[in-house]
């Protein structure tokens, strides 16, 4: 699978089907074998003798001076330890210098990530991968394939600049702060082949002396009174029991620490686990910081943390009203407590144990048979009217029932009473289920609400576990708008479950169905849903007739499909003689324009004749018809529709003609050739263009996705940039500010 913004090719970086993009550098020789995870090929490195081999790219890639660039690959070594470097060259091919990253702290065959990050040195205008081991004989063999090259792997939303999410460069953005020093190690430590915003260096915390230990990160990102954020943290504690915490922090604009919330990892074990924590900023704050630290440890003993971000929390539904902490128990119980009962709540432990969302969930144990009442603390409504919660439950030991409410406030705190549901009995079958209910309207004068569960013990040393907790405004679950500004259609799904599957039909009165295109391709049922709601901007609705979508929603595991449906909309065309002319990739490169004539098409046929001696009429063999051909002719009234005209043909990709009913075109996708303009004898200040444009029709593109960056955030150009200088210097236009397209 190619690696989002790799430098290399797919053969450098899979080594499939063979290692041509691999050379030796020093000492060794290259080959492919097999057996590698990003793809079945890997680079075998083999010693020539005793001492240090290198390997390195073919190629060399072009870079900016003064630029951050990244290098990562997987290794595995039985013998020797590895390190990568990033090997700077002049635009002659003379080396200026070599990038290195600390060397693998053991030898391992199992995969391992190794990486490092630096600027490019003055003078240097390309750059290669280079992989280096030191062996004490010939033969030593050291594999490699996953390999990257290229902007720092960043994870999306953080606030922090790479230097503080990653040791790649050096430890400069993290200090000790209480009884201990700061470094950096390379583990032998194995992640996912598609996951790259972790591995390589890592940061050590080592205690100076017995006691509680901690180190922070200088970088102090700007937030918003009110607003939930996270910190996220990797942490590898030096043993299992070890107490090992992540905290976020916020302080004023004169830099006083307000507060901290703090979650401690219940480790399983000595292996490397996120670990989150999360707070709404409080009324004062200005800005907020990450922290790590181990508690009671001994001397010498080492924390190791790595990928450290600070942002928005995440939600557990959109338009919760109930923070991350009281829907996800990722660093506790939250604000929940047993209002009722002698039901006890805790934390899930250890990590990853049980858990629908990440890693924790909340723990609700009864001693003896009987109700119990809990409920989470009150939050503000965003909106006055019905209300919808939802939650995931797991029956642990005996039976439980379970019932549900949202109990409503006045903004002085009075109790207005409840929106509730009678106990159900939870399913005893293993697994998660999963419970939404709707309310009413809320009872006048209510200004907060909290969630409130009613769980019926039926025998002792019972025990149940609650996750995924979430309330919002009810609003209706499948809902299309028009946008005619953009010729476009608004395509809304709500309360889904993510990790099923999406299919997504446009579907026209006469009862034609086709399939609605995504980010990745059209939404055909093998898409999988990353999130609660999924909003789809449909471009390639037809003009000035009725449209409705049919969503299929399929089960991952059984394959079994829900489905839901609009009622139609019609996107207005009001005038005859304009068409809508798109790239359906790329809808922002649309624009109307105005028909200069109305199409002419031939549909041409591959034929063969045959004379037959004796015979009056030919033979002839004959192919399939192919597609339209012909001339599209628009205008063009202004040069900034000019100006976006010609970007819109840039790309020569298939593009979608659209006009309305009744002129015998309707939706056509076309390949254009050589485009003509003119101005038909006009002065030469009239800005009117007459656009000859070759077209020949084209299938609907079926892999193509909408492009455009969804995760992309103006705050990652503030992670990234000190000035809006250096962003100019990094990009040519807006749009590759969007596509994060830098200069080459």
């Amino acid at each position: 699978m190619p690696i989002p913004g790799n430098m290399l090719s797919s053969v450098v970086e899979m080594v499939d089907p063979n290692s041509s993009g691999w050379t030796s550098l020093l000492n060794a020789t290259t080959s492919s074998a097999t057996g590698g995870r990003n793809g079945d090929g890997c680079l075998a490195i083999k010693s020539v003798a005793a001492g240090e081999m290198r390997a390195r790219t073919v190629s060399s890639y072009p870079v900016i001076e003064g630029a951050v660039y990244q290098t990562l690959a997987d290794a595995s070594g039985a013998t020797v330890p590895e390190r990568i470097g990033i090997r700077w060259l002049t635009a002659a091919g003379a080396e200026i210098s070599i990038t290195w990253s600390l060397t693998t702290a053991a030898a391992a065959a199992s995969w391992h990530r190794i990486s490092v990050a630096g600027p490019a040195p003055a003078g240097a205008a390309r750059a290669q991968v280079v992989i280096s081991a030191t062996t004490a004989a010939a033969l030593v063999t050291t594999y490699v394939e996953n390999v990257y090259l290229g902007l720092p792997m960043r994870t999306v939303g953080n606030m922090l600049s790479f230097a503080s999410e990653s040791p790649e460069v050096d430890t400069s953005a993290w200090v000790a702060e209480t009884n201990g020093t700061i470094g950096r190690a390379v583990p032998v430590f194995t992640w996912s082949a598609n996951f790259w915003a972790a591995g390589g260096h890592v940061w050590t915390l080592t205690a100076t002396a017995t006691g509680n230990a901690s180190a922070r990160a200088l970088e102090r990102p700007t937030v918003v009174p009110g607003t939930d954020y996270m910190a996220v943290c990797y942490l590898n504690p030096p043993t299992a029991a070890a107490s090992t915490w992540v905290e976020l922090r916020y302080y004023t604009e004169a830099g006083t620490q307000i507060s901290a919330a703090r979650a401690t990892l219940a480790a399983p074990g000595t292996g490397t686990y996120r670990q989150r924590v999360s707070a709404p900023a409080p009324a004062d704050a200005a800005t907020c910081g990450i922290a790590v630290g181990i508690t009671g440890a001994t001397a010498g003993q080492i924390v190791r943390f790595e990928a450290a971000t600070v942002g928005q929390a995440l939600t557990i539904r959109e338009g919760s009203i109930l923070p991350y902490a009281d829907g996800g128990f990722e660093q506790g119980v939250g604000s929940w407590t047993t209002v009722s009962g002698a039901a006890t709540l805790a934390r899930s432990s250890p990590w990853g144990s049980a858990a629908i969302e990440n890693h924790y969930s909340l723990t609700i144990t009864a001693a003896a048979a009987g109700t119990n009442v809990i409920r989470s603390a009150r939050y503000p409504l965003r909106v006055f009217g019905p209300h919808r919660l939802r939650y995931t439950v797991q029956n642990a030991t005996n039976t439980w029932s379970i019932g549900s409410a949202i109990r409503w406030y006045s903004a002085a705190g009075a109790d207005l009473g409840a929106s509730s549901w009678v106990p159900v009995a939870i399913p005893t079958a293993p697994g998660w289920w999963a419970y939404v209910l709707s309310s009413d309207a809320a009872p006048t004068g209510a200004t907060h609400a909290a969630a409130e569960l009613t769980v019926v013990s039926t025998g002792t040393a019972s025990g149940m576990r609650l996750d995924s907790v979430a309330l919002w405004q009810a609003l209706p679950t499948i809902e299309s708008r028009v946008n005619e500004a953009t010729g476009s259609i608004t395509l809304t799904n709500r309360d889904l479950i993510p990790g099923d599957l999406l299919r997504v039909f446009r579907v026209l009165q006469d009862g034609t169905r086709t399939l609605v295109r995504g980010p990745a391709g059209l939404w055909d049922g093998t898409r999988l849903i990353e999130s609660d709601t999924v909003r789809i901007e449909d471009y390639e609705a037809p003009l000035g007739v009725p449209v409705a979508y049919r969503v299929e929603v399929i089960d991952g595991v059984t394959g079994s499909t829900l489905w839901r449906e609009t009622t139609a909309k019609t996107i207005p065309w009001p005038d005859i003689d304009q068409a809508w002319l798109s790239d359906p990739g790329n809808p922002q490169r649309g624009l109307i324009v105005r028909v200069a004539a109305q199409p002419s098409w031939s549909r041409p046929i591959e034929q063969a004749e045959y004379v037959v001696k004796g015979r009056r009429n030919k033979v002839v063999l004959s192919g399939t018809r192919n597609g339209r051909e012909g001339e599209v002719q628009v205008y063009t009234e202004s040069d900034a529709q000019r100006v976006r005209l010609d970007w819109l043909l840039d790309t020569g990709n298939v593009l979608l003609w659209r006009t309305g009913p009744g002129v015998g075109v309707g939706n056509q996708y076309m390949t254009v050739g050589a485009s003509g303009e003119s101005r038909e004898g006009q002065p030469a200040q009239d800005p009117y263009r007459v656009w000859t444009l070759p077209a020949i029709e084209a299938d609907m593109p079926v892999t193509t996705g909408v492009n455009g960056s969804g995760n992309r955030t103006w705050q990652d150009l503030l992670s990234e940039f000190p000035t809006w200088q250096a962003v100019l210097d990094a990009y040519a236009t807006w749009e590759d500010v969007l596509l994060n397209r830098r200069k080459a």
